[in-house]
């Protein structure tokens, strides 16, 4: 899969631009503040539906505008798709082929793609919903029904939390209702949790060899679903369902004086563990980079797999954060096989050594030059 153009209109800091990409890596080379990372978001955005940086949607439109639109050209095994998405005091308008696009379930997978930023150290470190929110993300790229399932979840949740919030002002409850909504969010909830354990046991396979790679075999990595009971990729739904329903038995107090429902995957978590060691606790900065990494670079397979084509591949001024050796197996591990868009101040030795004949941008106030010198 590949991004062949990208088009900006009033999108951040670019009144207008129209880029051409090669197939191997394409390098935005600037100052800090200039517009590079706004480049990337627009490639995920348009992958997503959505920016990994804000979500107040007003904040994509160029100050002054009222309406801001992107647009690219992604290329196949099929063939050539046009997609274009836009933003106005109307809402949002996502379009396939130059058709409306109804509902986003439908428009996202189109383009599949993985961000790697600095921030993604929080994948290792940083709080359960960061955890949650990449495997709604990646997950729901690949899988079009996890998206409509857990989409799905959220609705009922809302709606159960709302009348849990209402059963506190109230002299009477319906019990009967609230056991509908109780028996709807198990439904949606062991739909959810039991595609989570499943992409997770992949993608613990897929990360293994990489991360012993990487740590020359002196480490081992796993991943472990966290979840008020035990479920495993084997796991049948009819046994996520009870384990699920005697879990909200458990919690039916608890859930009337707080509530709010203490029970699902909206409150799971992913344990990152080496040598059998929690690492967002006890392991070094090195070894919550390395466990980064190799996740990252574990989706790349892991997404062709699934799709039969390799995703695109973002990289936010990663290589700064990362040491010589484990910028060599990131650039080793893209080069001739993934399409990549880095951003950068500037090239480093090893990048420069490594990367084959990149594409450079020159990025300065919004506006870009391409076939700058590196």
């Amino acid at each position: 899969m590949e991004l062949t153009q990208l088009a900006l209109r009033h999108f951040r800091n670019y009144d207008q631009a129209v880029l051409t990409f090669q197939p191997g890596v394409n390098v935005f080379l600037g100052q800090n503040a200039q517009g590079k990372t706004n480049l990337l978001e627009a490639i995920y955005a348009l992958a997503l539906a959505r920016s990994h940086r804000t979500k107040n949607d007003k904040d994509l439109i160029e100050w002054g505008q009222k309406e801001a639109r992107i647009s690219g050209r992604v290329q196949n095994r099929f063939g050539q798709t046009p997609l274009s998405l836009s933003w106005s005091a109307s809402g949002k308008k996502a379009r396939v082929n130059h058709l409306d696009q109804p509902r986003l379930s439908t428009y996202v997978g189109q383009l599949n793609v993985i961000l790697f930023a600095p921030e993604d150290l929080d994948l290792v470190k940083g709080a359960p919903t960061v955890r949650r929110r990449f495997i709604d993300v990646e997950l729901g790229q690949m899988n079009q029904r996890y998206l409509q399932q857990s989409a799905q979840y959220r609705k009922i949740l809302k709606e159960r939390n709302t009348y849990l919030k209402q059963l506190a002002n109230r002299q009477q409850s319906d019990e009967v209702f609230l056991q509908i909504l109780t028996e709807q969010l198990i439904e949606a909830a062991a739909k959810v949790m039991l595609a989570r354990a499943r992409f997770l046991a992949d993608l613990a396979q897929a990360a293994q060899p990489i991360h012993d790679q990487i740590t020359k075999g002196q480490e081992k990595l796993t991943l472990h679903y966290q979840t008020v009971f035990e479920v495993n990729p084997d796991s049948s739904e009819e046994a996520v369902k009870a384990a699920l329903a005697a879990a909200f038995e458990k919690q039916a107090k608890q859930e009337r004086l707080r509530q709010t429902t203490l029970v699902g995957p909206h409150r799971d978590d992913v344990q990152i563990i080496i040598n059998d060691r929690d690492v967002a606790d006890f392991g070094s900065q090195g070894q919550q980079r390395t466990a980064a990494l190799s996740i990252k670079l574990a989706e790349i397979d892991l997404m062709y797999q699934e799709t039969g084509e390799y995703p695109i591949l973002l990289l936010d001024d990663v290589l700064s954060e990362l040491d010589a050796e484990r910028q060599t197996h990131l650039l080793l591990a893209i080069q001739d096989r993934v399409q990549t868009f880095l951003t950068a101040p500037s090239l480093s030795e090893v990048a420069r050594q490594l990367i084959h004949e990149p594409k450079i941008f020159n990025v300065q106030a919004g506006q870009v030059t391409d076939n700058a010198p590196a």
